[in-house]
């Protein structure tokens, strides 16, 4: 009698964007630029120059940085 063979399931992990979505121009071009020594982080769009500054806390990412940052920009009235 043969042997029965487990079947091997990879699991892959997903990793964290580099890139997010610019909430002006729609475009995958906001990048998270983190300075820990000054704690600041700042965001900008490199297509359309939409920029913002936040303070850094021990525990931020640059994924709650750039929601910081669309919540910022949806908070504020619009002026066209």
């Amino acid at each position: 009698m043969g042997r029965r063979r487990r079947k091997v399931v990879k699991v892959v992990k997903r990793k964290l964007p580099e890139f997010f979505l610019c909430p002006r121009c729609g475009k995958n071009t906001v990048k998270v630029s983190i300075d820990r020594r000054h704690e600041v982080a700042v965001v900008v769009c490199g297509a359309c120059g939409l920029k913002g500054e936040f303070p850094l806390s021990s525990l931020s990412e640059p994924v709650d940085i750039y929601c910081s940052f669309v919540d910022q920009f949806y908070a504020r009235p619009r002026t066209r």
